[in-house]
């Protein structure tokens, strides 16, 4: 995609949610403003969003391309392709490096948010990866009702799963709780999965039954195969954070529960990351948000970057007047 010019306001890296929704607002508020998209969302894998207000039920690849439309009918640009360095500083303007085949080889920004998101890093499990999304599932509130009243295991792999169990056995009275490789739970534990109805299985979850190209059963290392229709597993949320970490605002482990889960960028409330003039929205700084929260945190980044620009603005032209003959009072 061919770019009207190379100097930007600000440039967003990552064409999700996040960063879609911070093209828009920073468009409309009558910035130059470029999304670089490198193409490789994370919700590829599933067929539809769910929870967003108004798009309910809507394809991802719809939902980016409706926000596309948007971003551009304000005079936002986008540019395919991936960043594979960042230079530079608030106080000279930011340098980014593409990777051979976009359009262009460099753009610069007086302002930089990050929106690349995070990549689930799924357990050693054969056959998880393809079926991700469809019946290999992990958020209740985006894939709950399309499994309800379904056989639905969760693969324990740390003392969160407990807590998955209480949260899917919302969806379906039909649930077990796989223990794969998680450490043995303690009698309290045991006693709310038991009053909740949650069956547990002993056993490392080895392989994955199919029937017509549905889940119908997990293998267990004994050769026992448990029937159900989903399975719940908990992925690790590792941040795609290396132009940040190469700018000095690199990842850090997230935990629940006392588990890690992940990584993520730390920000403060608006966005901002401890580089100066680099905001980070969306899974990269939160691998708990969903779709539509990722886009009202990019909506937040973007307000904080406009207010930051607009300080600039205004220190400068004062003492632009200041300087000026007769300028100062």
């Amino acid at each position: 995609m061919k770019v009207q010019k190379v100097d930007f306001d600000v440039v967003v890296v990552g064409g999700g949610a996040a960063g879609l929704s911070a093209g828009l607002v920073l468009a409309r508020a009558r910035r130059s403003v470029l999304v670089i998209d490198s193409g490789e969302p994370r919700n590829a894998p599933a067929s539809q969003v769910h929870g967003y207000l108004g798009r309910e039920g809507i394809a991802p690849a719809e939902l980016a391309a409706v926000g596309r439309e948007e971003v551009t009918g304000y005079g936002g640009e986008f540019l395919d392709g991936e960043v594979t360095a960042v230079k530079g500083s608030v106080a000279d303007g930011f340098r980014l490096v593409l990777a051979e085949g976009a359009a262009v080889a460099e753009v610069t920004a007086r302002r930089l948010l990050v929106t690349t998101g995070l990549v689930d890093e799924l357990p050693p499990v054969p056959g998880l990866a393809e079926r991700w999304g469809r019946d290999v599932l992990h958020c209740p509130y985006c894939h709950g009702w399309e499994v309800r009243d379904a056989p639905i295991g969760i693969l324990a792999t740390g003392p969160l799963a407990v807590h998955q169990a209480q949260m899917w056995r919302q969806w379906s009275d039909d649930v077990t709780l796989l223990r794969h490789t998680a450490p043995d739970f303690d009698d309290e534990q045991y006693e709310q999965l038991a009053a909740r109805g949650v069956a547990v299985v002993d056993g490392e979850v080895v392989s994955l039954d199919l029937t017509d190209d549905r889940l119908s059963g997990v293998g267990l290392a004994g050769g026992r195969v448990v029937p159900v229709r989903a399975l719940v597993v908990p992925p690790l949320f590792g941040a795609r954070g290396g132009i940040l970490a190469e700018l000095g605002a690199a990842p850090v482990d997230r935990e629940m529960a006392g588990q890690v889960v992940g990584s993520a960028v730390p920000t403060d409330p608006a966005g901002a990351t401890s580089v100066p003039g680099v905001w980070a929205a969306g899974n990269v700084a939160d691998p708990t948000e969903t779709v539509i929260g990722s886009a009202a945190a990019g909506l937040r980044a973007a307000a904080a970057i406009n207010a930051d620009l607009i300080a600039e603005e205004t220190r400068r032209a004062v003492e632009a007047r200041q300087g000026a003959p007769g300028g100062e009072r």
